[in-house]
């Protein structure tokens, strides 16, 4: 027997591990079979960017303030609850803040947190290897935004969503990914009763575009471009110009050598948002196990110029 057929036996017992020999797949719309959930994430996205294009037709300024809202919001939900404080777990708050900060994550229309997280927690086990759920092996487009349509093949690479037991034994995400659609539409039924039009437009629709591919970014650009401080087995990068937009994200190569630090602007000049948020609600006595990298571990880590 070959060594190819081997695997491909082993693969068929296990398909959560893809075969050796499948190294690079191609992307493509039309080459593949379409899942329901495929269906709803296209369509969500498909909506939100039409809405942008339509936004310029019903401007006010009243509606660029809800854009601002809308993706502060969303953005620091994403970056300080999907993130660092489900995903990473770098620092704890009580259950009602917690839960507070995961429903604001919701609403930027990235997905529910137990799709968001599992997501992103392999992304740190497979990083730029063949099971990364968006590798940047795999062209800037498909680790940017393709590989969102294509649920199938994040099951091939990575298997069931297994990594997220603490989320899933929690009645309350369990009940945000039954119940997502609902929530979305809600707030575009208020944004519209408040505003019409131009605030649906501006706030679903470019503060959520805007958000979505500000987050996107983090997943491509920050894999192929910037600066790298720390010895990482990977391609991470930190790209200072988009940290203030990405409200501390863009310090992706300090993330990825300390992935449990509540902080990645690690030095002083390095804008980070989003730790500003976490330390004062360690201040304030909200947030206590806030992680953060030791000396001894930044002295190990550092590259040697």
């Amino acid at each position: 027997m070959s060594v190819t057929s081997t695997v491909e036996e082993n693969h068929q017992k296990n398909p959560s591990t893809p075969p050796e020999e499948k190294k690079k797949r191609r992307w493509v719309f039309w080459d593949r079979r379409w899942r329901r959930l495929d269906y709803v994430k296209f369509s969500a996205s498909f909506t939100v960017h039409s809405l942008a294009l339509l936004a310029p037709f019903y401007f006010t300024w009243s509606a660029l303030w809800v854009t601002f809202l809308f993706y502060t919001i969303g953005g620091l939900g994403i970056t300080v609850s999907y993130h660092r404080n489900l995903a990473h777990r770098s620092f704890k708050v009580p259950k009602w803040l917690e839960y507070l900060l995961a429903y604001c994550a919701l609403l930027a229309i990235q997905g529910d947190p137990i799709d968001w997280v599992s997501t992103h927690r392999y992304h740190h086990q497979f990083t730029d290897s063949e099971r990364d759920p968006h590798s940047p092996k795999e062209g800037f487009w498909f680790s940017h935004l393709l590989w969102i349509y294509d649920s199938a093949y994040l099951v091939q690479k990575c298997g069931r969503r297994a990594n997220v037991e603490d989320l899933k034994r929690q009645w309350f995400y369990r009940f945000l990914q039954k119940t997502v659609l609902f929530h979305i539409l809600g707030l575009g039924f208020i944004l519209f009763y408040l505003g019409g039009m131009s605030f649906v437009t501006w706030g679903m629709g470019v503060g959520a575009a805007l958000e979505v591919h500000v987050t996107c970014l983090i997943n491509s650009l920050c894999h192929i471009w910037g600066t790298r401080t720390w010895k990482t087995n990977d391609t991470s990068r930190n790209v200072w110009w988009l940290s203030v937009f990405s409200f501390g994200e863009s310090w992706h190569n300090n993330h990825h050598a300390f992935e449990s630090s509540a902080r990645q602007g690690l030095e002083w000049w390095q804008i980070d948002i989003s730790w500003y948020i976490v330390r004062f609600f360690e201040i304030i006595g909200l947030a206590t196990d806030v992680k953060v990298p030791t000396e001894a571990q930044r002295r190990r880590m550092a590259i040697v110029r």
